[in-house]
This record gives structure tokens, C-alpha cells and sequence, in this order.
């Protein structure tokens, strides 16, 4: 399946080669060369788990084999095109340029606690249109394929390699709606967790998503040691199609319901946006813990990232803190969170790029 899926999506895109995402062509020229399943394994390792650069990869085979490996096989499918980084919190944001010359975003987030974590893009723009997003404000272009989602963590491990970090968390919350790409981000997500390429922990893989029922249930079923993360940010259904125009498509008893599913796994995540005078009121307090019940859920209070062309304003310093201390009394596992990168418009909801425009 993932051959069949990479090869659709990155038709007319990768020239001169087979990504060395797509295992049936790497196979073809392992046989091909005679090449050992040991040797082919500390290849893949070399690339996947062990940052090296292209030529220090190839190094790994047979000096026979390299040349056909090197003209059979594209390494990479995305380029770096910027990269800022932040004054404030050591958050690093890059803009990557696919092979069509569109341009996609990953932000490292290097918290106190050292576990360096990644946001990656599952699509260049988004179709939900949410009115907190700056992606929404640039449409929808395309799908990422698996190559182009993957590529992101590897080009991001080799940068961080240097400052004897690697990514420890990837988290699908960047461009886009990662269950509206399903076949792809699932598969991707399956190659990150796979002992035989990236080996992450599924505890720390997260597909964030704003509700997409179905997918949602295609989760709980498909990636049940990985975390999903509900973008609820209101348990309020009137106020929740207001800022969420999915919202009418799945509405909060449809969305409880595949939460059911995904949490028989473990605990979910839900992040819950803080707008003043929108969420943050004691009737918005309300609804959340009756929709949350009895679920294994963590809740994320997440402060409000303004971009230019927004004019929602986020909760004060206070009232999150308050908000907060009241769900925790309630017996509710809950985190303040602080966003990271917000001088270099990399904080969630901030991210915004476009097709290059080219001479």
C-alpha cells in the first residue's frame, strides 16, 4: 500500500528516481546488486536513524552497488529554502520547498525539558478554514505525499545533529488537516514508529486533528500505540461552528463518539483554544467537563496566536490560569501551555507560506 500511495502522489514531482521511502524499489535494487538484507538494513539505518547525509549512506554498500543505488534512488524530495530561528525560546522554524515549488513549514520546539519535539505539514495550506488559523487564509493546494511528510524529519534530525540532538516527538500539527490525507499520513506515521526506519516511540507520535470523525475512528483502529489530539477548543456547539466550519459536518455527540474508540488505546489529547470572551466563560467551563465525562483525556489550554487578518483576541494570563485551576478541581488532568516561537510566526496557528513565485 505504501508503494501504490507514494507513487500516486508523487507523480510528476520526483525526477530521475525512486524515493528511498518506497521499499519495493529499494528492494528491486538490493536484488538487483545482490546486496545482503544486513547490509540494506544498515543503509536505511544510516538515513533514517542516524542523520547521515547522502554520500555518508552510501558509503555503507558494496563499492559495486553504489553507483546504480545513486541513479536509482532520489534521497531527498524536499529542499531547505529559509530557516528563522527564535530570539526568545531557541524555536527554529523551516520553510521547505517542494519539488512543484510550493513551500511548507516544520518548526522544532526545543523545550527546557530537552526532549526535542517537531511540528510537521501534512498538506501545503488546509481546506478547514478554521478563523484562528493563518493556514486557512491560504487555501488548499495539494496533499503531502509520504516522502515529502517523512523527508521533514530527516532533513530536521541531520540540521539538529551538530547540536547532539535528534527529534524525540513529531507531531502532525503543522499546515494542514492530517486526516484529510489519510493514506499518506498513516502510512508515514507507521515508517516512524517501525523499528526497520525511524523507531520512535508511538507515545511520541501525535496526529492532531479538528474533528474528522471518520478519520478519527481510522485511527483508534489503525495506529492504536500512536496519540490523537482533538483540536476541540469548544464544547460548545453553536460557538464551535463559528470558529470551525467542520464543525457542522461532525458535530460534538459524533465526535465523543469516535473519542470513545481512540481513547480504548490510552489517553487522548484535547486541545482547547483560550478567546476571550468566546471559550474561556464559565458556561464554555461548563460544557467542557460534561463533554470530557469519565474519557482518559488530557486537556491542553492553549493561548491564542494572533497573525494580521484575525480579530479574535486570546484570554488573559489570568483567566487561563483560573480557567485552568477550576478543571483541575474538577478532577480533569490539565496543562497550561506556552506557546513557543511566536516572534518568528511559528506558533500554532501562525503558519502561512505560498507557492514560490519563480522568475
Amino acid at each position: 500500500m505504501f508503494d501504490e500511495v507514494d507513487a500516486q502522489n508523487l507523480s510528476g514531482l520526483v525526477k530521475g528516481g525512486a524515493s528511498i521511502y518506497e521499499a519495493a524499489a529499494v528492494e528491486a535494487l538490493r536484488r538487483a546488486g545482490a546486496v545482503q538484507p544486513e547490509v540494506l538494513r544498515q543503509f536505511r539505518n544510516a538515513l533514517c536513524k542516524h542523520s547521515s547525509g547522502w554520500e555518508e549512506a552510501l558509503a555503507v554498500l558494496p563499492g559495486e552497488v553504489r553507483g546504480a543505488f545513486r541513479e536509482g534512488l532520489v534521497p531527498e524530495v524536499l529542499t531547505v529554502h529559509e530557516a528563522r530561528a527564535s530570539e526568545i525560546d531557541g524555536a527554529e522554524k523551516l520553510v521547505f520547498r517542494t519539488g512543484d515549488d510550493h513551500l511548507i513549514e516544520s518548526v522544532i520546539l526545543k523545550p527546557e525539558s530537552g526532549r526535542t519535539a517537531l511540528c510537521i505539514s501534512s498538506q501545503v495550506g488546509c481546506a478547514c478554514y478554521c478563523s484562528f488559523c493563518a493556514t486557512g487564509l491560504m487555501g488548499f493546494s495539494r496533499n503531502l505525499s509520504v516522502a515529502e511528510i517523512l523527508d521533514q524529519v530527516r532533513l530536521v534530525n541531520r540540521r539538529l545533529r551538530g547540536e547532539g540532538r535528534s527529534v524525540r516527538n513529531v507531531v502532525f500539527r503543522g499546515m494542514g488537516e492530517p486526516l484529510l490525507n489519510q493514506a499518506a499520513v498513516f502510512e508515514a506515521a507507521e515508517r516512524l514508529v517501525d523499528p526497520a526506519w525511524f523507531n520512535l516511540s508511538g507515545a511520541h507520535v501525535t496526529i492532531s486533528t479538528v474533528g474528522i470523525a471518520p478519520g478519527m475512528r481510522a485511527f483508534a483502529e489503525r495506529l492504536p500505540g500512536c496519540r490523537l489530539a482533538l483540536s476541540l477548543h469548544s464544547a460548545r456547539q453553536e460557538v464551535r461552528e463559528r470558529l470551525m466550519p467542520q464543525a457542522r459536518s461532525y458535530p460534538l455527540e459524533v465526535l465523543r463518539a469516535a473519542l470513545v474508540e481512540a481513547a480504548r488505546s490510552g489517553t487522548v489529547m484535547i486541545e482547547y483554544l483560550m478567546l476571550a470572551g468566546v471559550t474561556d466563560g464559565e458556561e464554555d467551563l461548563r460544557a467542557l467537563v460534561a463533554f470530557v465525562g469519565d474519557l482518559p483525556v488530557h486537556v491542553n489550554l492553549i493561548p491564542f496566536n494572533s497573525f494580521t487578518g484575525c480579530n479574535l483576541e486570546g484570554s488573559s494570563v489570568a483567566v487561563r490560569q483560573g480557567f485552568a485551576d477550576k478543571l483541575k478541581s474538577l478532577g480533569l488532568s490539565v496543562t497550561l501551555r506556552r506557546s513557543l516561537g511566536v516572534d518568528i510566526m511559528a506558533a500554532c496557528g501562525q503558519l502561512v507560506q505560498h507557492k514560490l513565485k519563480m522568475d
